[in-house]
């Protein structure tokens, strides 16, 4: 039997990642890798590019018969008529919309009970202006926190997650209002995997004529990233797009069932030595994909440690956290992953390494010195501003140094402490929401850490699995590109590989001496 090659892209926002595939078995065959640029403002044409040198690492796409391209979330792309990109990417970790999210919540907080039901809240006049974003401009405090407590909730009730400055309804309110130039040229909105899918079938821009910009398309799992589609009815809310960009007739990516093909890849691009071409499959979130990796069920939750760090639980109905601390976003199979994100992840490690003159080995062994708690050192790691708490504005801060306790050992136990109770902040979110945690499955490049593998367990109160390192995110691209090429209603069944269950004594009075300084 001929074996059936597919491919997994990850567009993350560090690198490109191509994964070549077995369909059948999962079986890594070939792998190639280019870098992103930093920053939190990219131009899209760096993912293609890296795309092109991941690619050719991998030994080229030409036998491949199915790819798809699980990339980072909310990554707002603008597209003018022509396709041509108008303006760098804003990034999930832009935080510069922060007014605008909160103009946005209050707006909707303020409208009255016939315009919150349609979700057209009160106008875009209002949205990003800060002298009257509470839609009252005599009203007092407590009305204030009304209106803003009521916003939160009907965004949730509206598209599942309240907004913060990652979600890319707030970017589009940013270009609105500070660069009305570019508002007005917008004709396409899409996100980093819609974009990259379309350039991959062969679109991009086109010095006259059409565009095909009605090409694009996306998937449930990304969509519901956005704040502007509803995914309990696989629709867009055109309605709130509008109270951000004053208008709503933009072209927005179809949003593809599950293992629907959404084009045919250009053969000079991929599957030219395949009968019929390469099919491009829906693609999605890294989350929804990387849950889709490690073959995630009800009751399984992960926490990815990468740039960001991420806790998400499987759900089979959609969850509504009307204190907007849980983003109730959907998955990759036609189900639900709510979930918790921090800006800061496994960049804190980077932070302590840096600052005490360190490798990633010789961060744990210094760490290693300390006792639980870094006698009294607490790090608040909220480095460039945090999303879960939403403090889009914050920095960090360490507490309780004396002229004592101030070593490099304990510092260097903070610094990792710091990254375990974050997500232990987003552990205990989900939990509240009533997720039944059965497993916790620890992943990302953070996890390579020995001092995180030895202190979570104790940290999170729980054993942890610990799945072999790879790049899940990849791997559910493939997947999702096998159950395509496979034309089969299941998903492949692809085994996991677990390296070890990670087990220690509870550490209950680290967490407590963190939530008491991040309170």
């Amino acid at each position: 039997m001929t074996r059936v090659l597919v491919a997994g892209v990850d567009t993350s926002t560090q690198s490109c990642k191509v994964r070549v595939t077995d369909a059948l078995t999962g079986e890594l065959v070939r792998f190639g890798q280019a870098a992103h640029p930093d920053g939190t403002s990219v131009n899209p044409q760096a993912w293609w590019d890296a795309f092109q040198e991941a690619a050719a690492q991998a030994g080229g796409l030409d036998d491949v018969s199915a790819l798809a391209v699980g990339g980072q979330q909310h990554g707002m792309v603008l597209l003018d008529n022509q396709g041509r990109v108008i303006r760098d990417a804003l990034l999930w970790n832009d935080t510069r919309s922060s007014v605008q999210a909160e103009a946005l919540i209050n707006e909707l907080g303020a409208a009255d009970s016939t315009d919150s039901d349609s979700g057209s809240g009160s106008g875009s006049d209002s949205v990003g202006r800060p002298d009257n974003a509470d839609g009252a401009n005599n009203a007092d405090s407590a009305d204030s926190a009304d209106i803003q407590a009521r916003g939160v909730a009907r965004w949730v009730q509206a598209v599942g997650s309240s907004l913060v400055a990652s979600l890319t309804i707030t970017k589009v309110a940013w270009v609105a209002q500070n660069e009305p130039e570019n508002a007005e040229r917008i004709a396409a909105i899409c996100l980093p995997h819609d974009w990259l899918s379309w350039r991959i079938a062969g679109y991009g821009s086109v010095e006259s004529g059409d565009a095909q910009l009605d090409a694009l398309f996306t998937d449930r799992s990304d969509a519901s990233g956005t704040a502007y589609f509803d995914s309990v009815t696989n629709e867009y809310r055109r309605d709130l797009l509008e109270m951000a960009l004053g208008r709503s007739d933009v072209v927005l990516p179809r949003v593809l069932n599950p293992h629907e093909v959404g084009a045919i890849a250009n053969p000079y691009i991929a599957g030219k030595n395949v009968e019929g071409g390469c099919v491009i499959a829906p693609g999605g979130g890294d989350n929804a994909m990387a849950a889709l990796g490690l073959g995630m069920k009800a009751g399984d939750v992960s926490v990815s440690l990468g740039t960001s760090g991420v806790a998400a639980a499987v759900s089979n109905s959609t969850a509504y956290d009307l204190t907007g601390a849980i983003a109730g976003f959907a998955d990759c199979t036609g189900h639900w992953l709510p979930l918790a994100c921090t800006i800061n992840g496994s960049r804190i490690l980077d932070a302590g390494r840096r600052a005490l003159g360190v490798d990633y080995d010789e961060l744990a062994t210094l760490a290693h010195e300390a006792q639980p708690g870094a006698d009294g050192i607490t790090l608040i790691p909220y480095f460039d501003g945090e999303r879960t708490p939403n403090r889009p504005n914050a920095t960090a801060q360490f507490y309780g140094l004396t002229l004592e306790n101030t070593t490099r050992s304990n510092m260097a136990r903070a610094f990792i402490e710091a990254v375990l109770c974050s997500q232990r902040d987003c552990l205990e979110y989900v939990k509240a929401l009533g997720a039944d945690v059965q497993r916790i499955l620890l992943i990302g490049g953070g996890a390579k850490s020995p001092a995180i593998r030895a202190y979570a367990p104790g940290i999170w109160g729980t054993d942890v699995i610990l799945p072999h390192t790879d790049e899940y995110v990849a791997i559910g691209a493939a997947r999702q590109a096998a159950w395509v090429a496979l034309s089969t209603d299941d998903i492949p069944a692809w085994e996991l590989n677990i390296d070890e269950v990670l087990s220690s004594s509870p550490t209950p009075e680290v967490y407590e001496q963190y939530a008491r300084y991040r309170a």
